[in-house]
């Protein structure tokens, strides 16, 4: 529990009752509800995930997909963003293919553009055609992720072209013009499930926002990675709202996870106040946009850095992490203490002075806004694990002590699940009943 209060960077946390490292999983119990009804049939149990490089890169959530899938049944791949929105864009279960012509408009970083570009949606990137006839598909790697329906989401404006939309013998002409601008989404259901789905601009100019394959009628999970390398969680606020909102109503999450603070922990600009201001406002944004979806908000993992002028906050040094262990801990269950290991000396590598506030900080609002809130980095070991993960034989991080590997991935995925499983178990408990007299 993180209630220390260190030179008044941090404030105290209100107790709450959590699971392992699941805290506040009462808030959960209408999509624990849900995937109740995930296997057999009906329309499949949706989570949307948003969040930084952990989330693109899809090593956790794909793994964890893959466990959901394994035991639910697959829904389908779910939300992408369109096309192949930047230089080694990687997906799991499909791959998506586009030919030359779009310009890209994203929340964050080199595809950002803040004057006179497209509005962009809930996938943050929006793509739009420079050329007649640029198109772009998508298709399933196996037959897990094939699917009977098709997305494709849309702006429609005064003056705007036209697509086709493909899907296996089933072929559509969407006329995107109309008197205003305003977001918009058009859903292709098959008789037959298909491998392979193609957007085409047939005449004009047309911005494609988003676009996801799904099973129907069968049940099971998807699981969206919804992620933009190096954004914070406030470049959200670049996505245009009625967009999103248009989006979030068509794609209909069950559940929406917010997995941002990485960034946020290495911005030299960061302040606790000012964190914890843009932090509840943009939590308030989301749940505007997805009224009634519970959310989970993911807490931000260990890390750590050796620039200097990360190490210090408000004139206060982050504390060095002292001897390492010689082997990252394995995998713990819900509930179970992890125990010290052999260690050696210190490796200079310390979590950024920002690190534990943004933690901190983010455990408080989630508890104040009615977010459930998972532990990421309890959930690792705790503080100053990264290190321990680099340097494990079998490593679950990468050298640079902020990324994943796969196999880092998929144990991250396998904790978190845990402790759903656990609260799910609590949730599902029967409730004692009270007597008065």
């Amino acid at each position: 529990m993180i209630g220390l209060v260190v030179a008044g960077l941090m404030q105290a946390v209100v107790p709450q009752a959590c699971t392992a490292a699941l805290c506040d999983a009462e808030r959960l119990r209408p999509f624990v509800d849900r995937l109740a009804t995930a296997q057999g049939s009906g329309e499949p149990v949706r989570i949307v995930q948003i969040g930084d490089s952990h989330t693109a890169g899809d090593q956790i959530t794909g793994s964890w997909r893959t466990l959901l899938q394994a035991r639910y049944g697959s829904g389908g791949r779910g939300v992408l963003p369109p096309g192949r929105p930047y230089a080694g864009y990687l997906t799991r279960g499909v791959t998506a293919g586009m030919s030359d012509g779009w310009s890209v408009n994203g929340i964050f970083g080199g595809a950002y553009r803040s004057v006179g570009a497209p509005p962009i949606g809930v996938s943050g990137y929006s793509l739009t055609n420079t050329r007649p006839g640029a198109a772009m598909t998508i298709a399933a790697d196996g037959p897990a992720q094939m699917f009977d329906r098709f997305t494709v989401c849309a702006l429609r404006r005064p003056g705007a072209g036209t697509l086709t939309l493909a899907a296996g013998a089933v072929s559509q002409v969407w006329s995107l013009a109309a008197d205003r601008d305003e977001g918009a989404c058009r859903t292709i259901d098959l008789d037959a499930p298909v491998s392979a789905a193609s957007v085409a601009v047939a005449a004009g100019t047309a911005t494609i926002t988003s676009w996801a394959t799904e099973r129907r009628g069968r049940g099971g999970v998807t699981l969206s990675n919804l992620g933009t390398v190096g954004a914070q969680f406030v470049h959200v606020r670049r996505t245009d709202e009625a967009v999103a909102a248009n989006e979030l109503r068509t794609y209909a999450p069950d559940l929406i996870v917010l997995a941002f603070g990485t960034n946020e922990a290495f911005w030299p600009g960061f302040t606790p106040a000012g964190y914890d201001a843009t932090l509840r406002a943009d939590v308030s944004r989301i749940r505007r946009l997805a009224p009634g979806v519970p959310i989970l908000l993911v807490g931000a993992p260990d890390s750590a850095t050796r620039t200097p002028s990360l190490m210090t906050l408000g004139g206060i040094a982050s504390p060095a992490c002292g001897a390492v262990p010689t082997a990252a801990p394995p995998v713990r269950r819900p509930g179970e203490i992890v125990q010290p290991l052999p260690t050696t000396q210190s490796s200079g590598w310390r979590p950024t002075a920002a690190l534990a506030s943004v933690q901190a900080i983010q455990r408080r609002v989630a508890h104040d806004l009615g977010l459930a809130y998972w532990d990421w980095a309890r959930a690792m070991g705790g503080r100053c694990t990264a290190h321990r993960w680099v340097t494990d034989p079998a490593p679950l991080m990468r050298g640079d002590h902020v990324h994943f590997t796969s196999r880092g991935g998929a144990a991250i995925a396998q904790a978190l699940q845990a402790d759903l499983d656990a609260a799910i178990t609590g949730l599902s408990a029967p409730v004692a009943p009270v007597f008065r007299r």
